[in-house]
């Protein structure tokens, strides 16, 4: 998608209706789908945000940011998401938190974002937390600038995202998981699944709409 053109959609995607837990259940993996509104509520998850920016690419296609998380002696070590984390008692907002974490992780300023949409909350079981997924563009791609929770940054095209051939499955091994199917996106040889996978389908759906 030229990035021009998803700016003359930026209205369309603050009104349009989310795809919710039906779009977001299209990737979710099978330790997700145990749980329901009550069974989360029941875990008095801890609260956090993430942040989906968007901005042009050299050849002026709308590209997203996600992050590989660096390696360490946790739940999440190497994976793949959206710069984000905990509220911390700073914080005035979820929205304030995503655009906080962004800029602590990746260096882009607040002022470099304008956020339009909060997208449905995703829950993580492993680790406990309701993530709150935000929207934001950037008018010009931003100069990142890596702190030490984050070992590599990955780009990523809205066409690669809508592109159904980068829908796939793969069998995985984690911390606390062994030998599951799980979906996932692949693209550019990256393996994205779990909640940020959630939170693509979620944002693929709004952006097909």
């Amino acid at each position: 998608m030229n990035f021009n053109t998803f700016r003359e959609k930026i209205n369309h995607f603050r009104t349009k209706e989310l795809g919710g837990l039906d779009a977001q259940f299209k990737m979710a993996p099978e330790l997700r789908l145990r749980y329901n509104k009550n069974k989360i509520d029941a875990q008095h998850p801890k609260k956090a945000a993430v942040l989906a920016l968007f901005y042009p690419n050299q050849k002026e296609q709308t590209t997203f940011l996600l992050t590989q998380r660096a390696s360490y002696k946790g739940t999440h070590s190497a994976q793949i998401s959206f710069p984000g984390g905990k509220i911390e008692k700073s914080d005035k907002s979820l929205q304030e938190t995503a655009l906080r974490e962004a800029y602590e992780e990746v260096g882009v300023a607040q002022q470099k974002i304008e956020i339009f949409r909060e997208l449905t909350d995703v829950y993580i079981p492993p680790s406990n937390f309701l993530a709150t997924p935000f929207l934001g563009f950037s008018e010009q791609k931003p100069i990142f600038q890596i702190n030490h929770e984050v070992a590599n940054i990955i780009e990523v095209t809205t066409d690669e995202l809508l592109d159904d051939s980068n829908i796939t499955s793969v069998n995985l091994t984690t911390s606390y998981m062994k030998n599951i199917d799980v979906p996932c996106f692949k693209i550019n040889n990256h393996i994205i699944w779990g909640a940020t996978g959630m939170m693509l389908s979620e944002i693929k759906e709004l952006l097909n709409s």
